[in-house]
Protein backbone atom coordinates (compact mmCIF):
# COMPACT_ATOMS: atom_id res chain seq x y z
CA UNK A 1 0.00 0.00 0.00
CA UNK A 2 2.68 2.52 1.02
CA UNK A 3 6.36 2.76 0.20
CA UNK A 4 7.71 2.51 3.73
CA UNK A 5 11.08 4.00 4.59
CA UNK A 6 13.12 3.85 7.76
CA UNK A 7 11.47 4.84 11.01
CA UNK A 8 12.82 8.19 12.17
CA UNK A 9 11.66 8.91 15.68
CA UNK A 10 7.96 9.70 15.80
CA UNK A 11 7.49 9.98 12.03
CA UNK A 12 7.83 7.44 9.24
CA UNK A 13 8.32 8.41 5.60
CA UNK A 14 5.73 6.51 3.60
CA UNK A 15 6.22 8.14 0.19
CA UNK A 16 8.79 10.34 -1.52
CA UNK A 17 9.50 11.72 -4.97
CA UNK A 18 12.15 14.02 -6.36
CA UNK A 19 10.04 15.73 -9.04
CA UNK A 20 10.10 19.56 -8.87
CA UNK A 21 12.03 19.62 -5.60
CA UNK A 22 11.46 17.00 -2.93
CA UNK A 23 8.01 15.84 -1.83
CA UNK A 24 7.37 13.42 1.02
CA UNK A 25 4.41 12.04 2.89
CA UNK A 26 5.19 11.49 6.55
CA UNK A 27 3.01 9.63 9.03
CA UNK A 28 2.89 10.31 12.75
CA UNK A 29 3.34 6.89 14.39
CA UNK A 30 1.43 8.01 17.49
CA UNK A 31 -1.67 9.59 15.93
CA UNK A 32 -1.64 8.12 12.40
CA UNK A 33 -2.05 11.60 10.90
CA UNK A 34 -0.34 12.00 7.51
CA UNK A 35 1.59 15.13 6.50
CA UNK A 36 2.85 16.49 3.18
CA UNK A 37 6.36 17.95 3.19
CA UNK A 38 7.94 19.85 0.28
CA UNK A 39 11.27 21.56 -0.23
CA UNK A 40 12.76 23.14 -3.32
CA UNK A 41 15.89 21.03 -2.87
CA UNK A 42 18.20 23.91 -1.97
CA UNK A 43 17.48 23.63 1.74
CA UNK A 44 16.39 27.27 1.94
CA UNK A 45 12.63 26.82 1.56
CA UNK A 46 10.13 24.16 2.52
CA UNK A 47 6.79 23.51 4.09
CA UNK A 48 4.84 20.97 6.09
CA UNK A 49 1.07 20.62 6.28
CA UNK A 50 -1.42 17.87 7.15
CA UNK A 51 -2.89 15.96 4.23
CA UNK A 52 -6.61 16.62 3.96
CA UNK A 53 -9.34 14.38 2.57
CA UNK A 54 -12.19 15.57 0.33
CA UNK A 55 -14.12 16.77 3.40
CA UNK A 56 -11.21 18.93 4.55
CA UNK A 57 -10.37 16.65 7.49
CA UNK A 58 -6.86 15.26 8.14
CA UNK A 59 -5.99 11.94 6.53
CA UNK A 60 -5.53 9.44 9.37
CA UNK A 61 -4.14 5.94 8.94
CA UNK A 62 -6.61 3.46 10.50
CA UNK A 63 -5.27 2.06 13.82
CA UNK A 64 -5.09 -1.53 12.52
CA UNK A 65 -3.05 -0.46 9.47
CA UNK A 66 -0.83 1.74 11.64
CA UNK A 67 -0.15 -1.16 14.01
CA UNK A 68 0.65 -3.50 11.10
CA UNK A 69 3.10 -0.97 9.66
CA UNK A 70 4.80 -0.54 13.04
CA UNK A 71 5.02 -4.31 13.51
CA UNK A 72 6.63 -4.69 10.08
CA UNK A 73 9.13 -1.96 10.98
CA UNK A 74 9.93 -3.85 14.22
CA UNK A 75 8.89 -0.99 16.50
Amino acid sequence: MFQKKKLKGRFIEIYSTGVAGYNKILMDTVTGVQYFWHTDGSGSTGGLCPLLNADGKPVVTPPEVLQQMLNEANV
